[in-house]
């Protein structure tokens, strides 16, 4: 007789990783930190098209102690990098990073020295959007990528250094349809 079949209907027995992490998934909320033409996209993802709210992300958060989730859009300076840095590290644990956009990830077309060559040269990244500006439907796919993947965390996760490296987004994401189908590798 186990466990299950000793308690009254309705009461649920699970893991504790496994309740916060369904929490932390199911309620993400990002930093606005758009920062060139992909703030644009990133902005019409939460319109009623794409429905952001769906990953529990309706609100986008102006400060970074309110927020668990960072979205850098677009291409980021020399001058901006410091103040992302701080912004980060002002985030409560655990947080998490998507890199939106080739010039996030990259550096974009602009390889000079005012800009950075990719944001995880400041911060850890936890997903790539690749694309110039990403399709909102993109940003929703890397969402889902994220919630994957907090769905797999441990407590004892963010102490591993010897992570898998982070997931890309394909860039052939042209419809919500192809958020539905599955990807094949």
């Amino acid at each position: 007789m186990g466990l299950e079949e000793k308690l009254p209907e309705g009461i649920l027995t699970t893991q504790l990783e496994t309740l916060v992490n369904w929490s932390r998934e199911n309620s993400t909320w990002p930093l606005l930190f758009g920062l060139a033409c992909c703030a644009i996209e990133m902005i019409a993802t939460g319109s009623a098209r794409h429905d952001i709210s769906r990953y529990g992300s309706e609100l986008f958060r102006a400060s970074p102690r309110q927020a668990d989730l960072m979205i850098v859009s677009g291409r980021v300076s020399n001058k901006m990098a410091p103040v992302i840095k701080r912004l980060y590290d002002q985030m409560s644990e655990p947080k998490w990073v998507i890199a939106m956009g080739i010039c996030a990830s990259a550096g974009g077309p602009f390889n000079n020295y005012a800009i950075v060559q990719g944001v995880d040269k400041i911060i850890p990244v936890d997903v790539y959007v690749p694309g110039c500006p990403p399709r909102p439907e993109s940003l929703l796919y890397a969402l889902d990528m994220l919630r994957k993947k907090q769905a797999k965390d441990t407590f004892r996760t963010y102490a591993n250094l010897n992570a898998p490296p982070p997931p890309v987004v394909p860039d052939d994401i042209e419809s919500l349809e192809a958020l539905r189908q599955p990807q094949l590798a």
